[in-house]
């Protein structure tokens, strides 16, 4: 489910980000690069995912919590200062037009790669 939620949030974001600054980058440029940001990290976390692997796992988790910083950082700005931008991104009210996926999904990625960790020392011999 989790590598399910990354795929659709990499689509999302890559796609959005490229039409906004294919077509009206001057309306909104940091918004538009901040969503274009966080399709990148998507796609990365995505690839680590799929990847698999104890190095895979170190990184996706690295990239889980650049990702929360981010979505926190930005949710807590267009909170604090909407006018900071001039249109959405992927992350502006902590991704509430994406149903809160972007801040629930960094959270769901730790809690998921840390018991992984725990899980695969229990099964080696």
């Amino acid at each position: 489910m989790l590598l399910w939620l990354y795929g659709v949030m990499s689509v999302g974001a890559v796609s959005r980000s490229i039409y906004q600054i294919a077509t009206d980058y001057e309306k909104a440029p940091l918004a538009y690069l901040l969503s274009a940001a966080a399709g990148a990290v998507y796609v990365f976390i995505t690839y680590t995912l799929l990847r698999g692997g104890e190095t895979a796992r170190k990184v996706a988790l690295l990239c889980c919590g650049i990702e929360l910083v981010g979505v926190l950082t930005v949710g807590t700005w267009t909170l604090v200062e909407p006018s900071a931008f001039a249109d959405a991104t992927v992350w502006t009210w902590y991704g509430l037009e994406y149903i809160l996926i972007p801040v629930i999904l960094p959270i769901s990625g730790i809690i998921w790669l840390l018991k992984s960790r725990r899980g695969q020392g229990l099964v080696r011999p």
